[in-house]
């Protein structure tokens, strides 16, 4: 079934081998004062950072550099959003991956708002303005370039905030496949990991439809096929160009269209996780995946399951539901180790007398356990969850 929907992506892309040659055209719509963002030296070693800067010579350019993995409120959003305010900022432009965009998209509303930023992030207040943001992605992962969310941490009070509201759209995304070269192979399995969930959290919903489940299953074959040419042999263009597109497609809505809205509880989990003992995102999901499937399976939640089973993997469909279930939860599991993720929390640094805080932590900040939501989770079945992982 397609129940009704209102759909708008208002991000227009570039994608492509040097696709970046259009950066001057496109800035210079925004204004001359631009604040560039980026994360550690990876964009410099690569010769990205010297490339923009040569594009940009007759731009006037701040520079914020150092946005970490997990970015935080204190200091990265805090000090852009001043180094904004201080040199009448009129366009922001990211190079690097979704932490330094997510970063970006809060310093953009943040730099607009006279108030304490964490309000807005929070979503104690709502934004009024925000700054366009361009972007040049170098990471395939969160599909940040392509929507409207971003997730901050804020690690005076352990938190970690889902932060969406349209004025975060980037105005435009430039998407070249031979910046991802460079890659790591933890880094790009974790950001496949990351894009995976995107889709199964939203496959794990009611309604669904044929065509919704059609389009998911695709998606996880091509990113689980391409990680793994990817990790074999980096510069391979053809499975780093798919993983980028795929996982641009990730947070932005068209994936859910006219179904229902599962909570997305495997990032509710996770981002307690990050918050706590600030672990690589996408490993912190691939170790909960499978845990959370075991846990919500049911004869409500089953066909999704089967449905996986059959399209994805292709498995007997002679099979009892129940014991494709089981397969499909053993197959995601081997999937995940096979490219390098270790499968257990404990292997990060999590430490298991933290789990009935976080899980608090969970109920209170995001909330696993509506009615609404396609597989409820109280609090003892997240700290099932989490002590599984462990």
């Amino acid at each position: 079934m397609i129940g009704n929907f209102t759909y708008h992506t208002p991000t227009k892309m570039y994608f492509g081998k040097d696709c970046i040659k259009d950066l001057p055209e496109v800035l210079k719509k925004y204004g001359k004062n631009v604040l560039l963002t980026y994360g550690g030296g990876s964009i410099k070693k690569m010769g990205l950072y010297g490339r923009v800067k040569d594009l940009l010579k007759d731009f006037n350019i701040v520079e914020l550099s150092g946005i970490e993995p997990n970015p935080k409120y204190d200091p990265s959003v805090i000090g852009g959003a001043r180094l904004c305010k201080e040199n009448d900022i009129d366009v922001i432009l990211a190079v690097g991956g979704g932490s330094v965009l997510d970063c970006s998209k809060a310093i953009a509303a943040c730099a607009l708002y006279e108030g304490e930023g964490w309000d807005l992030i929070s979503g104690k207040v709502k934004a009024k303005a925000a700054l366009p943001i361009v972007d040049i992605i170098t990471l395939a992962a969160t599909g940040s370039e392509y929507d409207m969310g971003c997730v901050i941490s804020n690690t005076a009070i352990n938190d970690k905030r889902g932060y969406l509201d349209e004025l975060l759209y980037p105005a435009e995304s430039f998407l070249d496949p031979e910046y991802t070269f460079s890659v790591n192979a933890w880094q790009t399995a974790c950001g496949t990991a990351d894009a995976i969930n995107h889709v199964l959290e939203q496959f794990f919903a009611d309604p669904h439809s044929t065509f919704n489940d059609g389009v998911m299953i695709s998606a996880l074959r091509s990113l689980m096929e391409n990680v793994k040419i990817a990790l074999k042999k980096p510069d391979d263009y053809a499975a780093r160009s798919e993983l980028m597109y795929v996982c641009s497609w990730g947070c932005n809505g068209i994936l859910a269209n006219g179904a229902g809205y599962s909570g997305w509880p495997m990032h509710s989990i996770e981002h307690a996780l990050s918050a706590y003992f600030d672990i690589t995102h996408g490993a912190g999901l691939a170790i909960i995946t499978p845990r959370w499937m075991k846990e919500i399976l049911s004869e409500k939640t089953v066909e999704r399951f089967v449905t996986l089973g059959i399209g994805l993997f292709g498995f007997d469909k002679s099979l009892p539901d129940a014991e494709m279930a089981e397969k499909v939860i053993e197959a995601f599991y081997t999937f995940f180790e096979s490219i390098g993720i270790p499968m257990h929390l404990g292997e990060l640094g999590v430490k298991a007398e933290k789990t009935e805080e976080m899980a608090d932590h969970i109920l209170k900040y995001d909330s696993t356990n509506e009615p609404w939501m396609f597989a409820p989770l109280g609090r003892d079945a997240l700290i099932r969850i989490l002590t599984a992982s462990m």
